[in-house]
């Protein structure tokens, strides 16, 4: 059953699938302004404590990167220039 998130709140799970010190520590999700994003999370040592450094991407800017294809110099054929 997915969890249904609130308005300007995320949520954080523990990365089981963390390969290397450059996966975060923590992922999940964040809603705000309506507006959902990927959050990740990395557990730090700091001088005086520990503490988290966080990391925010939207959602549909990852979907519409992977979905953009390159242009091609053979896309050319609807320009209404005829040369």
């Amino acid at each position: 059953m997915p969890i249904k998130q609130r308005e300007n709140s995320g949520i954080l799970f523990k990365n089981d699938r963390k390969e290397s010190d450059t996966h975060p520590d923590y992922t999940g999700t964040l809603v705000a302004a309506g507006v959902e994003y990927f959050l990740n999370a990395w557990i730090k040592q700091g001088a005086k404590a520990k503490f988290m450094s966080l990391s925010i991407k939207p959602k549909d800017a990852s979907r519409s990167a992977t979905s953009q294809k390159p242009s091609s110099r053979n896309d050319f054929h609807d320009d209404p220039i005829p040369f």
